[in-house]
Formats: structure tokens, C-alpha cells, sequence
């Protein structure tokens, strides 16, 4: 199974920010506690061994089993929630949306990531456990970012009006969806294992929080993956101390504020604003955001309000009812787990990066910052028509005019570039300006006018020919561009498009073991597969 590699840089589709971090440019250290590589572990495992209170883990465990309820879990599964238990085991996390089945492709990436750093971790520092651990987003309120998927140019979208923390919608109306999906996938064995899985999971679950854990055991459970809903009241009832010092001091407000400006003065772009209280108030259907006006508390569009000490009385009979935001949510995760790590994509480093003071403040231990692995996955049969119509792989990274134009000088019999001639026209020229200048300076003007001149008429007819050939060559470009089309859909990374059934439906129970096989989360470069 060949892979090859491209600089994250050189892709053109992750932005220099997130460059720069895998370059540990200086202006970015003072976000970050230690940069992610195998032996910063190390000095990053002693710090969370002192830091996190190891009492918690005990409520834990009780909470992920719970939550697991009758699911079969594999051995793998349950070998890893009973390591928790033990102050010695610590976490690898990412996290996700509940996007319906799975979402976009990337989701098997940052499990994989996960998975595959825990297995480095531990050949290296055999006397420590490592448990990857999948957060699901299950307080989110973004339905419109979920309630779909891709496949084959095709949005498969399900409709619900039901509002509120994502996790406890119910799953009515999936019914349609997977008539939807019946006919798309057609028959086949590995079809028929993809309907089961949407069957068992959105049809025989009634909310989408244990549709996605059915699911996401699944795929992953066999591999020992560990998946944690955190909303729920045991684990919140640990985090009350820093929500009741959100409340009270609105220190994220302070200290995440005061972060955004270095960032702006860096000329970086900022991914996320913090509130003055950066906590969601659910409750049945509702979740609304927390307001404090003159020592008044009150829930926004609603007629709910609070004193200080009402609220904080509230707080401790029902934390369940408190939500972190997207500033507080990794403070969250990363006082209840023994975490050493979080894997996410480019948007998530980036906010991630601005969290490091709010961490500090609170006394909770900041944790390393792994970019997922990122993949373009091809069948041989691809490989074959890009390798005899001698397209690189670095070029399938071409935006698509630039990709055409290319193609074309290369295929080409006719020689479509003129730099040969602009170079020996500017020679040209330059003799002309010194000979103006040994006799007549007044002629340089008209002199520099017909450079301009020439050199602008020579590029346009360069435009010209690379036109005609165009024309000429259509059918061949067309092959190509068709090839990019189907890696690259809507001119867009594969990983942020397709989802993972398109790939199932090729490669069935061989897709997972394949994909780990070729990831390694600590490379730093974007990976292409050929399957």
C-alpha cells in the first residue's frame, strides 16, 4: 500500500498560522505549554501526574459505563475504561460533532490520530497506560453544521426543528433518511454493513448522544477507543469550582481578551471571542446563554433570572444545567480526564492557542496541541490514470485554473512559454537603456514605454496560444480535471468532503487497518494513500 507525503505548507489549504505552529515559529511559543513530540511527553505526563486530582477518576469510569448502558464493548474497550482507574493511565483526546453518520471523513482521521499516538506513547513509556479517548460535542446547538453528509456529490439531510444541546435530540424522522441512504448505497455486502450500522445506531437509539456512541464503538471499538460524553451531572459536579469562578470573576473574559490582543498585534487572525460569562444555560430544549447586568444573572430570550447566590445555590443542586462554551469546554475536558493531549484540525488549534492564560489562571495544566493527520485517499485504478497522464501528486494540489495550465505546457507539442523571450527582449532593452543614457537620457521614457509595450504584447499572446491549446487539448484536460474533481470534490480536500461510506463501499472491513497503518500522528505532513 504506497504512500507518499507533502508539506502541510505546500498544500495551499491550511492557513500560515497553523504553518507556522508546526514550524514552532517563536512568536507563537508563549501560546502553547510544550510543543508535540515524542519526548516532550515526558516532562508533559509529570506535570498532569502533580496537577490533576485523581480522586476524579473513579466518578469517571462510573459515568463512561453508565453511559455505555447494554452496548457490547470489546475487550480492547473495557481493557482501557478499567486502566483509567489507575493514576498511572492518562488520555489522548479529540473531539467532534455528532455529525450524522460521521460527517465528513476527517472524523476517522482524528480517531485514528488518537488511537495510534496512544500505541507510540506507549512503546515509549512502557510504564504508563495511554487510552484514547473520543469527546463527543454533545452539547452543541450547531444542527445546521450536523444534520447531513456527502456522498457521491449527494447531501443525504435530515430535517428537524428541534432545538437545544444537540445530544438530546430525539432521533425521529431518521426513518426517511435511511430509505435515503438504502437506495444511494445499493446492494452489496459492505452496503449492507453500512445500513445495519445507520439502522442500529439512529433507528434502534432515541437520541443522537447514543446513536453517535453506538456508532463510533462501532467502527473504532475493536481498537480499544473510549468514548466520553461529559454531559452529564457527576462529571460537571467536578467542575464547579471553575464555573462558579466564571461566574463570580469572568476570569476567560479577562484572560482570553487580553490573549486576542497579542494575537491581533501578531496580525493573526483571532478564531473565537470570548463572553464576559462563557457558559450556556440547557434545560429541556433551552440553551441560552448566561447574562450578568448590575449583579443581576439572567438567561438570554428567556424570563429566567438570579442573584449571586441564587445562582450559585443553582449551580451546586444542578450543574448538569450549566454548559461550557467553546472558551470553557477544553478547561472542562481537561479537569476531569487525565489528558496529555489534544488532537484536533486547523480551526480547533487555532482557538485552542488562545486558551493557554484562561488554563493558567484556573490552576489547570495545559495540555500539548496535535494537528490531526490529514489524508487523500486513492484507488490503485486512480494511481494508474494519474501516473499515464503524468500528473504528480503535488500538482492534484493545484487550484484549478493552475492545474489546467500546467496540464497544458505539459502536454503541449507546441513550447507555450515565452520566458525565453521575455528574458531575451528585457537583455534587449537593457542595452537600449544604456545606449539612451550615453547619448540621449531624453529617450528613456519612450524607451521604458516600449519595453512595457512589448513585454505586455509578448504575455498576451503567450495567453493566446495557452487558449488555443486548450481548445485543442480538451479532451485530455477534461480526463484530468475529472481525476482532480473526484479527489478533490468541489475543488475542496477530499478529508472535508466525502464521507467515509464512498470509501467503505471500495475497501469494506479493510478501510480502518489500512488507514492506521498509514497514519502517524506525530509526522507533521499531509499523507496521500493509494488503496
Amino acid at each position: 500500500m504506497p504512500t507518499d507525503c507533502i508539506p502541510f505548507r505546500e498544500t495551499n489549504y491550511f492557513s500560515d498560522f497553523i504553518c507556522n505552529y508546526l514550524d514552532e515559529k517563536l512568536e507563537l511559543r508563549p501560546l502553547y505549554n510544550r510543543f508535540p513530540t515524542l519526548e516532550n511527553f515526558k516532562a508533559q505526563i509529570e506535570e498532569k501526574e502533580r496537577n490533576y486530582n485523581h480522586a476524579y477518576r473513579k466518578t469517571l469510569v462510573d459515568v463512561i459505563m453508565k453511559h455505555y448502558g447494554d452496548l457490547s464493548l470489546s475487550a480492547a474497550t473495557l481493557t482501557n475504561v478499567d486502566l483509567l482507574r489507575h493514576d498511572n493511565t492518562f488520555t489522548i483526546t479529540t473531539g467532534h460533532q455528532l455529525n450524522l453518520f460521521t460527517g465528513p471523513l476527517y472524523f476517522l482521521y482524528k480517531i485514528i490520530s488518537t488511537i495510534n499516538l496512544t500505541k507510540q506513547l506507549k512503546e515509549e513509556y512502557p510504564k504508563y497506560n495511554f487510552v484514547p479517548i473520543y469527546w463527543m460535542a454533545s452539547e452543541d446547538h450547531d444542527f445546521d453544521e450536523i444534520n447531513y453528509f456527502n456522498f457521491k456529490g449527494k447531501k443525504v439531510q435530515w430535517n428537524s426543528n428541534q432545538t437545544g444541546a444537540v445530544g438530546h435530540f430525539e432521533t425521529k424522522g431518521l426513518h426517511e433518511v435511511f430509505d435515503v441512504i438504502s437506495a444511494e448505497f445499493g446492494p452489496g455486502k459492505n452496503a449492507e454493513q453500512l445500513k445495519e450500522w445507520f439502522k442500529q445506531a439512529y433507528l434502534n437509539h432515541t437520541n443522537l448522544a447514543d446513536a453517535t456512541r453506538y456508532l463510533a464503538n462501532a467502527l473504532f471499538g475493536k481498537q480499544g477507543l473510549v468514548i466520553l460524553d461529559a454531559d452529564d451531572k457527576d462529571l460537571k459536579r467536578l467542575f464547579i469550582p471553575q464555573m462558579k469562578k466564571e461566574l463570580v470573576k469572568q476570569t476567560a473574559f479577562k484572560t482570553v481578551s487580553e490573549t486576542n490582543k497579542t494575537l491581533e498585534d501578531l496580525g493573526l487572525t483571532i478564531q473565537v471571542n470570548p463572553r464576559e460569562i462563557n457558559l450556556f444555560y440547557i434545560h429541556e430544549g433551552l440553551r441560552e446563554r448566561i447574562v450578568e447586568v448590575d449583579g443581576t444573572y439572567s438567561v438570554l430570550e428567556t424570563d429566567i433570572t438570579w442573584s449571586k447566590d441564587e445562582l450559585l445555590k443553582h449551580l451546586e443542586e444542578y450543574p448538569e444545567r450549566f454548559s461550557p462554551n467553546v472558551i470553557m469546554r477544553p478547561l472542562y475536558q481537561e479537569v476531569i480526564l487525565p489528558n496529555l493531549c489534544y488532537i484536533g484540525g486547523g480551526g480547533e488549534m487555532i482557538y485552542w492557542l488562545q486558551l493557554k492564560s484562561n488554563f493558567e489562571a484556573q490552576g489547570v495544566t495545559f495540555p500539548m496541541l496535535l494537528l490531526r493527520n490529514s489524508a487523500l485517499v486513492k484507488t490503485t485504478k486512480q494511481a494508474e490514470k494519474l501516473k499515464k497522464l503524468n500528473i504528480s501528486d503535488k500538482d492534484l494540489f493545484l487550484e484549478r485554473s493552475s492545474f489546467i495550465n500546467k496540464k497544458v505546457r505539459k502536454i503541449s507539442n507546441v513550447d507555450i512559454d515565452f520566458s525565453e523571450q521575455i528574458k531575451h527582449l528585457e537583455q534587449q532593452f537593457k542595452d537600449l537603456h544604456q545606449l539612451a543614457e550615453q547619448t540621449d537620457k531624453s529617450f528613456l521614457g519612450a524607451v521604458n514605454a516600449q519595453e512595457v509595450k512589448q513585454i505586455k504584447g509578448l504575455k498576451h499572446l503567450e495567453k493566446r496560444l495557452l487558449k488555443a491549446q486548450k481548445r485543442k487539448l480538451k479532451d485530455q484536460i477534461e480526463r484530468c480535471t475529472d481525476l482532480q474533481e473526484q479527489l478533490f470534490p468541489n475543488q475542496s480536500l477530499q478529508e472535508r468532503n466525502t464521507n467515509f461510506s464512498e470509501l467503505y463501499l471500495e475497501y469494506g472491513e479493510d478501510l480502518i487497518p489500512k488507514l492506521m497503518e498509514s497514519l502517524e500522528p506525530l509526522k507533521g505532513e499531509f499523507v496521500i494513500i493509494t488503496i
